[in-house]
């Protein structure tokens, strides 16, 4: 079924200009002024912007942590994920270690089998590196198109990861195009301070933030970054959430190493108070890194505008406050890290970077589209409104206002992490590849609808300078 789609105005990463859509077959077909080809459907879109649909990098869902599973599954996380604008995830797959990567790959199909309502493709976490695992790499870029591998600093004895092995994927990346991503915290220092602070009776959520200080993530970024620079390779840090981080991020890109920067949604507006709610309520609030002091937040949108940072994630992990976050009542190091952030990223972003003036409405695109689609091999099927692109798409209300809160999300969990924040800008319909997910706000999507994106590999080329949106 062709659409059209009349009157927006349609915004992307360097234009904006009012133009008509056309959609044939899950693609745009044509962009042009009162276009009048034979459409079966016009929708008109007259007071809204048409932006590219959302590319959330950043994402776990059904994942097992902490002695339990993420509230939210690839059928309610993708379901909500489109209520906000977000038309693809990338999400982490868990390996074991001594199992074959493509094990865990299999897993994570089954996962999403039948259940995801838009589209979406695997990052592929590496616990150790040996010769059997690099020679797997190869086969999982080529046969899967996974081409971005996650390293952990931290999570001592769960997911920490050695030098050596950071090291060793760094220079297989570069080997065969792949893009290594970084969780970036000391994880032994880490664990010294959680272990000392349990000794001496301190368990609140707030010692999750003070055992995990901001010096400890800025550490672990300037010595990934670093290992970057001597391998000649490229790096992705997530989750960035600290002055101290980002200022060893753009320390390296001035360097001219190759190194990316992501932060989220909740750094840019909570802070560090939240860990110190009364009766537990803290716990809502634990995810690694931990919320930082309020100041941070001016330095993290000073380095979305300036190109020091470059993309938003949501680091979707979401855990119920009944029943999960209170598995650690007694002790805060067992409260399941992760947060329900999905479906309010793209909306938090437009109201309070864009409506606020902290960065343009391209650089807005670019942060929660655009660049994501370039850097993980995705661009420009996704992440751009052009001839020949996926049509997915966002019609976008750029002056609804409305509250955040638990009772309204979509999200399968019990609370929400921006309870009563008021934000102006609201997804209105959502398409993916041309189709309906989201229509004036009502879901009209398919579980099983959604299909795995095998991506292109990391381009080393990439002119950095080029990529920058003002």
């Amino acid at each position: 079924m062709k659409k059209l789609i009349k009157n927006g105005v349609i915004v992307t990463a360097a234009d904006q200009y009012e133009a008509d859509l056309l959609i044939k077959d899950g693609k745009i077909a044509k962009i042009g002024v009162k276009l009048d080809d034979d459409a079966e459907e016009i929708i008109d879109a007259k007071g809204a912007f048409i932006f590219p649909g959302g590319i959330d990098p950043h994402t776990h869902l059904d994942m097992p942590f902490g002695g339990t599973v993420t509230a939210d599954d690839f059928e309610t996380g993708t379901m909500a994920a489109a209520f906000g604008g977000t038309t693809t995830i990338i999400d982490f797959c868990l390996t074991n270690k001594g199992e074959p990567l493509q094990d865990a790959i299999k897993i994570w199909h089954e996962k999403s089998k039948n259940k995801a309502v838009i589209d979406y493709g695997f990052h592929l976490m590496i616990g150790e590196v040996n010769d059997k695992v690099l020679n797997e790499i190869p086969e999982v870029i080529e046969k899967e198109g996974i081409t971005s591998f996650k390293v952990f600093m931290a999570y001592k004895n769960v997911f920490q990861a050695d030098d050596a092995t950071l090291f060793r994927m760094l220079l297989t990346a570069k080997e065969h195009g792949a893009l290594v991503m970084v969780h970036a915290e000391n994880g032994d220092v880490i664990d010294y301070l959680v272990s000392d602070a349990l000794k001496n009776g301190k368990t609140k959520p707030i010692y999750h933030a003070l055992t995990r200080p901001p010096e400890t993530e800025g550490e672990a970024t300037g010595r990934a970054a670093a290992l970057t620079g001597l391998a000649g390779s490229q790096l992705y840090v997530v989750h960035v959430s600290c002055a101290e981080a980002a200022n060893k991020i753009a320390e390296a890109r001035q360097k001219g190493y190759q190194v990316w920067g992501e932060t989220c949604p909740q750094y840019l507006v909570l802070d560090q108070a939240e860990l110190g709610k009364p009766n537990f309520e803290g716990a809502k609030y634990v995810w690694s890194p931990p919320l930082r002091e309020k100041w941070n937040q001016d330095i993290l949108w000073d380095a979305l505008k300036n190109g020091q940072l470059q993309t938003v994630g949501s680091d979707q992990c979401s855990f119920n406050f009944k029943g999960q976050k209170d598995l650690g009542k007694d002790d805060f190091s067992k409260i399941p890290n992760g947060g329900p952030i999905i479906e309010d990223r793209f909306s938090i972003l437009f109201s309070e970077g864009v409506k606020k003036g902290r960065i343009s409405i391209h650089q807005f695109v670019d942060l929660v589209s655009t660049r994501a689609a370039k850097l993980f091999g995705l661009f420009p099927q996704k992440g751009t409104i052009a001839v020949g692109s996926d049509a997915d798409l966002v019609i976008f209300d750029p002056s609804k206002e409305r509250v955040i809160s638990a009772r309204t999300h979509h999200m399968n969990v019990d609370y929400s992490a921006f309870e009563g924040m008021k934000v102006t800008g609201e997804p209105v319909s959502v398409l993916s590849r041309g189709e309906f997910v989201i229509r004036n706000k009502q879901f009209t999507g398919k579980p099983g609808a959604g299909r795995y994106i095998k991506r292109k590999c990391y381009n080393s080329l990439t002119d950095r300078t080029a990529l920058t949106v003002q």
